[in-house]
This record gives structure tokens, sequence and C-alpha cells, in this order.
């Protein structure tokens, strides 16, 4: 035998024309109704009922972004060639170094999301939304915020690719972000390519990793006033030239059990949007990322997870491509 349990009746409106009684013609009709839970019956039907299922079925469903959601806070660092409008600077540019305290929370999109095809079928997106809080390891004072999604896209035949995956990406300078890629697993310790911050002129390739960059700011061993003073510690000529030089060194004793892989880039598919202001003083074309999820062996042979990431977000002013790079090692600690 079926209990049915009685929900109390939405308070009736102020006084005004009788309801016919009919949701379809007179919308009052539903306020007088007991709260209904559940898909809608005898009622049009303009999208599919979504409710969230079991968490063991979601993860499946995340696909290689199951292992996001929770919260990871660790150290980073961030190169940036700003611009400088100061007459006595001639490069037109600050060279700012930050070691970074970095928080990024992901929470699991309860739902699958429909994107609705005319050329096929209609495919169903999982993912995560996540929030990158930032601020300075030395100062504590802000420097970044960013919301944000992660998502798995399913084999598609219009337009023909295999599963993907995209980092949808706001951050309050006024740009957002659409960069589209791929996930894999591997084994090993990841291998983290240098991070070029050699400026190059726009429309030409980046420069060969070891390439000499031409400004002072850039060169340790000469003083510049528009360099970051004093210098944040630990940062050598070769995280100036290489800021992965850190996160290569943060894997250093680590028994890695495993690793998934998540890469995103603007070009080809994606792009970014930027205000006005931006794209006339420091255009951001494109943000390349790679994140590595990685299980490591820890203590007493425990398992924990960490994340880590290389990013470069290029900036164009003065004719030239400036580098913004940023790399962080974060722990899961909830």
């Amino acid at each position: 035998m079926t209990t049915e349990t009685t929900r109390p009746l939405v308070p009736q409106q102020p006084a005004g024309p009788p309801s016919t009684g009919d949701p379809l013609t007179d919308p009052t009709a539903a306020l007088l109704e007991p709260a209904q839970i559940g898909p809608l019956s005898g009622l049009p039907q303009t999208t599919g009922y979504r409710a969230v299922p079991r968490q063991r079925a979601m993860s499946d469903e995340l696909g290689p972004l199951q292992d996001l959601p929770g919260v990871w806070e660790g150290p980073g660092f961030s190169l940036i060639a700003r611009p400088d409008f100061d007459a006595d600077n001639e490069d037109g540019f600050f060279l700012q170094l930050n070691l970074l305290r970095e928080t990024l929370e992901f929470t699991t999109i309860g739902s699958p999301v429909f994107n609705r095809g005319s050329l096929q079928s209609d495919i169903a997106l999982f993912g995560v939304t996540y929030l990158h809080r930032v601020t300075d390891a030395i100062t504590g004072g802000a420097l970044h915020i960013e919301p944000g999604l992660f998502l798995t896209i399913p084999a598609t035949t219009q337009p023909e690719s295999g599963p993907s995956i995209a980092r949808l990406a706001t951050v309050p300078h006024g740009n957002a972000a659409c960069a589209v890629g791929f996930a894999e697993d591997i084994e090993g310790p990841p291998s983290i390519p240098p991070q070029n911050t050699v400026p190059f002129p726009n429309g030409a390739p980046p420069p060969a990793p070891g390439t000499i960059n031409p400004f002072a700011a850039f060169n340790l061993a000469k003083e510049s006033p528009f360099r970051t003073k004093p210098l944040p510690p630990n940062i050598t000529q070769a995280v100036i030239d290489d800021p992965a030089t850190l996160t290569r060194a943060a894997l250093r004793g680590l028994e890695i059990q495993h690793i998934t892989r998540l890469t995103t880039s603007t070009p080809p598919a994606g792009g970014v949007a930027n205000i006005p202001f931006i794209s006339a003083n420091a255009d951001n074309p494109t943000l390349d990322s790679v994140f590595w999820i990685e299980s490591i062996k820890g203590p007493e042979g425990r398992e924990y997870q960490q994340l880590q990431y290389v990013q470069t977000a290029m900036l164009s002013f003065r004719g030239l491509n400036w580098p913004h790079v940023t790399v962080g090692t974060l722990v899961k600690a909830f």
C-alpha cells in the first residue's frame, strides 16, 4: 500500500476574477493546487525533465572530470608583462611577478545539459562549475577571481569530432574565454614542456625554447625600475625564463600512480571576448592551459590527489604578443 503525503496549500492570491481551474488558460489556477514535484502531466512539454541522479551515476557521466569536484589549495606563480603608461618607460611594460596562494573549488552540475541538433541528433553535456580565487602569497592581497566551467562533450558527426572537453572562463578585467580540447589518461610522471615568456611579434610563431629575452626587465642580472621589487623568494632566472620550472620541481620525490591530463586552447575552436578597453589597450586573443589530475602514493601508502596546471593568456600591445604565464600545484583539501 502506498502512503501519500499531503502538502500544505500555497496561500491564495488576493481577491480577483474567479479562477477557471484550467492551468493552460489561467496561470493562477496552479497556485490553488498542492505543489507538485516531478514531471508535470497534462501540460505541453518544452524540454525533457531533468533532476539529479545518484552521485555515482553523475561521476560516471563526468568521465575525465570526475576527480575534480572538491576544494583544491596550494601555491602558484604568475608572470605578466602588463602595459605601463609611463613616459619614462620606453619599453611600455612593467614585469609583475607574484607568488600565489590559490583555492580552486569544483562543483558537479547535477543534471545533463542538452544541446539541440539541427544537423544531427541532440547531445548531452556533463560538467562542473568552478571558482578560482588567488591572493598574493606574501602580502595576502587579492589578485584574481574566476568563475567558470569544465564540460565533457560526446563524439559528434556535425561537426565531425571525437569526445572532447571545454573550459569556459570569465575574468573581471572584462574577458570571457571558451577553450576546447581533449582529455587523456597517462601513466608515470607528466611531461611538462617549457613555457615561453619571450615576447614576439603579432602574427609570428612563438620563439624556440632557449631564446634570449631582449628586454632588460626579464634579466635578473640587470637592475630595472619596471620589475617587481623586492623579488619574491626563490624566483630565479630559470623561473623567469620558464615558470614551469616550479611545476616540475614540485614533482620531485613523488610516486605518481595515475594522471588525467586536460588540455584546452582557444584556437582553432572557441575564442576570447574582451571589453573594448581590453581590446584597445592589451588585447587578450588566446588562452591555452593544461591541467594534470594526479593520484599520488603518499605517506604510509595512502593515496592523495594533486592538481597541477600551466596556463598562458596571451596579451597583445605595442605590436607584440606578451605571454602571461601562470603555474600552480594544488592538493585536494576537501
